[in-house]
């Protein structure tokens, strides 16, 4: 990989070497582009201090980093770059950056008017010290050695004590470079950067998860599942340096916290300022092309004015859905991730991957079903503490503020928004809309329900109704249901308990072979309104 020099990317963005030559064939180099510092060429002080003459050390960047740490951190901290990118005036610059545009150094600004927060200041003063060398003159940071190192280990499934013994090897062979002490420091130098998760274990049967003021139960209390696998599976935790036995879970849920990733938005100028997009760039001309111009958005501000007053409140949408990470259809195994976007970038950033959140990863050999709700629990709790606020950073502003979030809709199937809603997808009242209303028809030939109430949606006068034979042998004359609001639905859940887990779901037992026949005739006879 290596930079650009075409027009379009100027030395920003990192491609192939293929891709680079395609670009460069197209659009041609970047404009004054003659001395190659980016590529290998060495530059004179006097050309240094040219391009950037912040720098002390006239000597700094004879040569170029060869690893590309800097765009990992973007992608790693949703700080990806669209054009500039640019951090506190107070931030210290190291060798991982770029020597143009594209540096962590605001030149000829202010000091800031308010200090940063303590998680923003943890996060500056982190990123500036893992951005050191890895050795005087070397062309690595300290940075890109703990990442690929520790990507090897995962790869090769190294023990935590033979990744010890082998960067004891490295500090001895290299006494000059700063390596880790062990694989404890390396993970937690890589996990102090917010590169980690939550593991939450959870009940096999999907009943609760050990977590809260239930976090050191050994077993469910619901099911009276054990939390762990059979004695004879555990495994070997070699991580403090001494072989311990350590349980197993049955089942681990990863949970991504979403306060800090929000957060970490606001600590760049360029995603801080895409951040108040909708409201000070949009076009507003009544069309449809960003998810601010939608009567759901509107709505929504206009029954919280407070939560509408700060553009920089964050709007979400939560998608959800399962898939078989094995790629193998016979094998019978659901995966779960949960992804939230955030709707307040521009559309040409909101629904690019890189900008997408992941909140959770559920794991089970089958889909949570409805009982999904017992694993969004840490989601939810957040989602209360951002509809409170936090503290939060802007770095474009130079002040602290009071950071809001909500979750607007969800993005799902029609067998997921079930499992979301809460809200049966089938049967006679299949419409998680309409509800009650849900117009629905038993077709006894092919023993299934089937919805023909669209016609009431249509104009009063409109040919459609009144055709008879084009539809279910009526005319319509009815007019669109009314949609069930949110204190009816609380007014319809108040007096039911529902037990989650899949061992209180009803059994389902049978006791010989039936006949394709007789099994039609029986399901007939249960899905029979009559």
């Amino acid at each position: 990989m290596i930079l650009c020099p075409c027009k379009k990317c100027g030395n920003i963005y990192w491609h192939s070497r293929e891709v680079v030559y395609e670009h460069l064939v197209v659009d041609g180099f970047i404009r004054g582009y003659k001395k190659w510092i980016f590529h290998g060429e060495c530059t004179s002080s006097g050309t240094s201090s040219t391009i950037n003459p912040t720098y002390p050390d006239t000597n700094y960047h004879q040569y170029v980093r060869q690893d590309d740490m800097e765009d990992m951190l973007r992608d790693a901290f949703n700080m990806r770059c669209h054009g500039e990118q640019s951090f506190p005036p107070d931030f210290i610059i190291s060798e991982d950056c770029n020597i143009t545009g594209n540096v962590f150094c605001e030149t000829g600004t202010s000091a800031p008017n308010e200090e940063p927060n303590e998680e923003a200041a943890k996060f500056y003063n982190l990123l500036n010290e893992m951005n050191e060398e890895l050795y005087e003159g070397s062309k690595y940071s300290k940075l890109s050695f703990c990442i690929r190192l520790f990507h090897l280990k995962c790869l090769g499934g190294w023990t935590g004590n033979s990744f010890t013994m082998l960067l004891e090897f490295l500090r001895e062979m290299f006494p000059f470079a700063k390596i880790p002490q062990s694989c404890q420091d390396m993970k937690r130098l890589i996990k102090d950067l917010g590169l980690g998760y939550d593991k939450i274990h959870s009940c096999p049967n999907d009943c609760m998860l050990y977590w809260g003021d239930q976090k050191n139960q050994q077993s469910c209390h619901v099911c009276g599942k054990s939390r762990w696998m059979n004695s004879n599976t555990e495994d070997v935790n070699t991580d403090e340096g001494g072989a311990q036995l350590r349980k197993k879970p049955v089942k681990v849920l990863r949970y991504f916290p979403l306060i800090p990733r929000l957060q970490r938005l606001f600590m760049s100028s360029k995603t801080a300022e895409s951040m108040t997009w909708h409201n000070d760039q949009r076009t507003d001309d009544g069309l449809l092309r960003h998810p601010a111009d939608s009567l759901a958005w509107k709505s929504f501000d206009s029954k919280f004015p407070s939560f509408a007053s700060d553009p920089r409140n964050v709007r979400l949408g939560l998608a959800a859905d399962g898939f078989n990470p094995f790629k193998i259809m016979s094998t019978s195994y659901s995966t779960w991730p949960v992804v939230l976007v955030p709707y307040n970038l521009p559309p040409w950033i909101c629904m690019k991957q890189s900008s997408f959140i992941l909140s959770m990863i559920i794991p089970g050999e089958k889909g949570p079903g409805n009982d999904i709700d017992i694993y969004l629990q840490p989601l939810i709790k957040e989602l209360k503490q951002l509809w409170s606020g936090v503290e939060t950073y802007d770095v474009l502003r130079k002040e602290n503020f009071n950071l809001r979030a909500a979750l607007l809709w969800t993005i799902n199937d029609f067998p997921a928004y079930a499992n979301l809603s809460g809200w049966s997808t089938k049967g006679r009242y299949a419409c998680p809309c309409c509800a009650a209303q849900t117009c629905s028809k038993w077709l006894y030939n092919g023993k299934k329900f089937s919805y023909m109430g669209h016609r009431r949606w249509l104009d009063a006068n409109h040919k459609f109704r009144f055709q008879r034979t084009l539809f279910d042998g009526t005319e319509e004359y009815r007019g669109a249901p009314e949609q069930t609001v949110g204190s009816e639905i609380l007014f319809m859940l108040k007096d039911i308990n529902f037990s989650y887990g899949k061992m209180n779901q009803p059994p389902i037992t049978q006791t010989r072979r039936r006949s394709r026949d007789e099994s039609d005739d029986e399901s007939d006879e249960e899905d029979d309104p009559n």
